[in-house]
């Protein structure tokens, strides 16, 4: 109720500034400086493949679902959801690549978790609300700051001040119970100089999946002062999440017996009439609250300054049922009832996180005809504590404390980079490209580990100290055959430290090893007022790749392990047809091969006692990269007529292995999707523009899963083998109603 209320009186103050500043002359002309940090951005002379994504885009599917789903019509992106219908849990894969591997920067600074490399999209509800445009570039792309680049790249950029005052709301509301209610407001420009914008969110839904409920909250908040040659910006933004888990996936027996929505999280009993009965709080809660001071300031009209300050804070825990765990990994001793000793029983867990974020960067352009170089780069710290509780243990005779920490330790991160980057006309259209970067991480973890350590009988101690110098060169060639053609082609060099999930999921005595992706690329693009074509060709070979086992752990994230060698071969083909009648026609393919050369297999295996037995080595010769298809085909349809707009979306993703053995029962299945959206624009007194329209998603209600897990092991002897997946079911066809109003 609360947060109507916030929704109402912030709507109610917009339409008080708008009235009253409506008949002021607004519409002379301004010639301010916008804060843009760009220098990380491709521009059309370098020779990267690179989508941009604009904020008229971006709003026409924005109902909704988290931003992975907004970018999944670009080339070699496949999208991920755990409650099955976009919102919540989400990730976005691009080439093949997890999202531990995607660079992600807002304005230039890292948005990136500094220790699991992922950007957790459910901690930015409704961010693309703010997205004045987006740039993805595929591969190494070019010098970044942050978590390296060995797949793709992201850089948005918030939105620029408005001259006029506006008020907007934006609503949906559909199946699954899913609801967005948005309010956004803005002073326009006052005195010439200052600008203030503002926006509240939330979101929910029930989700597809069984109990999977998702509640976000989030506020975006900048004020600014601009000058013809100076701003300042000032912006801080939150996220507020709390979802409940959905991250076990279920088994084809599973789906067969209850359903392809069954959700095991949270299981704590069948009682004697089958009845399944679920832990209400399993739940994950998270709270993300960003600081950024942007300066922006012009020297002259070819030198340039860019300055970020910025400071992240995160706090947040989960919950969860465990049943049968052994007390004495939790630090409780076990205890006698009726004469028998009890070692194991039924608990409730708390694993929590504390932890901030911050830094600065910086970046001095120079340009003239020819002539267009940048110097910056970045430092930045992390701190975080992890830290578990156990809340309730069943038929527990003891003292529990809940406030007593089982195990806690400490991550600190320290992460420097610089870089020099120029593009040079050689002349007859040709433009020469040179980038190089000096990146520099120390990364230390102290304390107890919430793993079990059976050979010293104690939780495992953590005593990493690892450090990293990453020398990353890039080099290309542009050529502008004439007005319409282009051509390029480059070659990179990228390294990237492990995570923290690759150190205390990995075996204590295999420390995980540092990757390095030498990327090869070679594009042509073709370019007139109502037709786009391109072509890009990329080879990314990879030294000590850490490829995705397919298994997941205890908390539902992905394992990944190095490789020695392994390789990402492709061509992304992009055709665009746009008529003056209103008909637009967008498409793009990967055909693809992502390969692991001489793969070997340890396989472990358990006894009657599930007393681990040695590992066993299995050398299958070359095999597919796990959740890597080999090819994936966007198209949509669009027609606009006089405030009237439709859209036919459709994916098709080829199959994917979830292990990396090739077997069979870890495969997900081919899928094709089409989402159908239409949509009406007209003006009303007072009321600059209303849109209403509705989304039909999974219009031809395909059943499919989009990820998953997959493991195996032997029982006693290597000949006795076990595999098992889970998969992750996303929702038949659904609906959501929307509808926009700007004052």
């Amino acid at each position: 109720m609360k947060r109507h209320a916030m929704t109402g009186c912030l709507l109610l103050a917009a339409l008080g500034v708008y009235a009253q500043t409506q008949g002021k002359d607004s519409l002379r002309v301004v010639n301010l400086q916008e804060v843009e940090i760009i220098s990380t951005r491709a521009t059309g002379n370098t020779p990267v493949a690179f989508t941009n994504v604009t904020k008229e885009e971006l709003k026409k599917q924005n109902f909704g679902q988290d931003l992975p789903y907004l970018l999944s019509m670009t080339p070699s992106a496949i999208t991920t959801s755990d409650a099955g219908a976009g919102i919540g849990y989400t990730t976005l894969r691009v080439r093949g690549t997890d999202a531990t591997r995607i660079n992600v920067t807002a304005n230039g600074i890292p948005i990136n978790d500094a220790e699991s490399h992922a950007v957790f999209w459910v901690n930015l509800p409704d961010f693309a609300s703010s997205v004045k445009d987006m740039q993805i570039q595929r591969g190494a792309g070019t010098s970044t700051n942050g978590a390296g680049a060995f797949g793709a790249s992201i850089n948005m950029q918030t939105g620029d001040f408005s001259l006029k005052p506006y008020a907007e709301f934006n609503g949906s509301y559909g199946s699954f119970n899913t609801h967005k209610e948005t309010v956004k407001v803005g002073t326009g420009l006052i005195d010439g100089h200052w600008s203030f914008d503002a926006r509240l969110s939330n979101i929910a839904t029930d989700g597809y999946i069984d109990r999977a409920e998702v509640g976000l909250n989030s506020y975006y908040l900048q004020g600014g002062y601009y000058n013809d040659n100076t701003s300042i910006k000032l912006i801080t933004f939150a996220g507020k999440e709390r979802t409940y888990h959905a991250w076990n996936y279920a088994s084809k027996e599973e789906m067969e017996e209850f359903g392809r929505r069954y959700n095991s999280c949270g299981l704590m009993f069948t009682d004697d009439n089958g009845v399944q009965h679920f832990y209400e709080d399993q739940t994950d809660n998270y709270t993300q609250k960003n600081y950024q001071l942007l300066l922006n300031h012009n020297f002259t009209s070819q030198w340039n300054l860019n300055v970020g300050l910025h400071y992240t804070k995160g706090d947040g825990y989960y919950q969860e049922y465990k049943d049968g765990r052994k007390l004495i990994e939790y630090g409780m001793q076990p205890y006698e009832v009726n004469g028998e000793t009890v070692k194991k029983s039924d608990l409730v867990r708390k694993k929590a996180m504390d932890n901030w974020f911050g830094g600065g960067i910086f970046s001095v352009t120079y340009k003239n005809d020819r002539l267009n170089a940048s110097v910056g780069g970045a430092l930045n710290r992390y701190d975080g504590d992890h830290f578990g509780r156990v809340l309730w243990v069943k038929n527990y005779l003891g003292y529990l404390n809940p406030d007593n920490d089982y195990y806690r330790n400490n991550a600190t991160k320290n992460d420097g980079n610089l870089y020099l980057k120029a593009n040079y006309e050689l002349g007859g259209g040709v433009s020469a490209y040179a980038d190089m970067q000096y990146r520099h991480i120390t990364y230390k973890i102290n304390g107890d580990n919430d793993k079990w350590n059976s050979a010293t009988n104690a939780l495992q101690k953590l005593g990493i100290n690892e450090k990293f110098d990453f020398f990353n060169p890039k080099a290309g060639l542009s050529w502008q055959i004439n007005r319409n053609n282009r051509l390029y082609g480059s070659f990179s060099v990228a390294h990237k430290e492990p995570t923290r999930n690759n150190y205390t999921d990995g075996l204590l005595n295999e420390p995980p090893k540092a990757e390095r992706l030498f990327d090869y690329e070679l594009g042509y693009t073709y370019a007139n007022s109502w037709l786009n074509l391109g072509a890009n060709l990329y080879y990314m070979d990879y030294k000590d790749q850490l490829v995705l086992t397919g298994e997941l752990n205890e908390i539902g994230e992905a394992i990944a392990a190095n490789v020695p060698d392994s390789y990402r071969m492709g061509i992304e083909l992009m055709a665009g047809l746009k008529l003056p009648c209103g008909f637009q026609w967008d498409i793009n393919a990967t055909l693809s091969k992502n390969r692991i050369k001489n793969f070997v297999e340890t396989l472990y295996g358990y006894d009657d006692e599930w007393n681990d037995l040695p590992g066993v080595k299995i050398n299958h010769g070359t095999t597919h990269i796990a959740f890597s298809p080999d090819f994936i085909l966007n198209n949509r349809f669009g027609y606009a007529y006089k405030g009237f707009e439709a859209s036919l979306q459709s994916q098709y993703v080829g199959k994917q292995y979830m292990s990396n053995m090739d077997i069979e029962d870890h495969r997900l299945d081919a899928y094709f999707v089409s989402n159908l959206n239409l949509a009406y624009t007209f003006k009303l007194p007072r009321l600059k523009s209303v849109t209403v329209g509705c989304t039909v998603y999974n219009l031809f209600n395909e059943k499919y899963e989009n990820n998953g897990w997959a493991s195996r092991y032997y029982k006693n002897s290597p000949q006795i083998q076990s595999n098992s997946a889970g998969y992750a079911a996303q929702a038949g066809t659904n609906v959501l109603g929307h509808v926009s109003i700007r004052f």
